[in-house]
């Protein structure tokens, strides 16, 4: 009988790391190129309001490129045509959709 309460709680431990391991890598899986392209759409347009820029500003100014460097797997840039690099903002994006950097007006895009 104590080994079944003992095997109870340790049982539930290992459904619980299932479960969430199975979420994360299921969504992981299931993200597109499309929804990382329109959430950074969103925060390019966010962060041009922040910085008084916001004029003349949409979210079909982004595009995204293969990420080349390690842990990289989108580039979003965003900003007008011709290039105009106080309203240019490069979005370094993990595959999990995470930012893992990012590049603003006057810091030199290097991708």
């Amino acid at each position: 009988m104590m080994r079944a309460l003992w095997l109870l709680p340790v049982g539930l431990l290992v459904l619980l790391a299932f479960y969430l391991g199975w979420r994360q890598g299921y969504a992981r899986a299931t993200l597109s190129e499309t929804e990382v392209i329109s959430a950074y759409a969103e925060r390019y347009l966010a962060d041009r309001a922040r910085d008084g820029t916001a004029e003349g500003a949409s979210p079909a100014q982004c595009r995204a490129l293969p990420g080349e460097q390690a842990g990289v797997w989108l580039v979003v840039v965003c900003g007008p045509e011709p290039h105009d690099e106080a309203r240019h903002y490069t979005y370094y994006v993990r595959r999990s959709g995470a930012l893992a950097r990012v590049v603003g007006p006057g810091e030199g895009a290097d991708a």
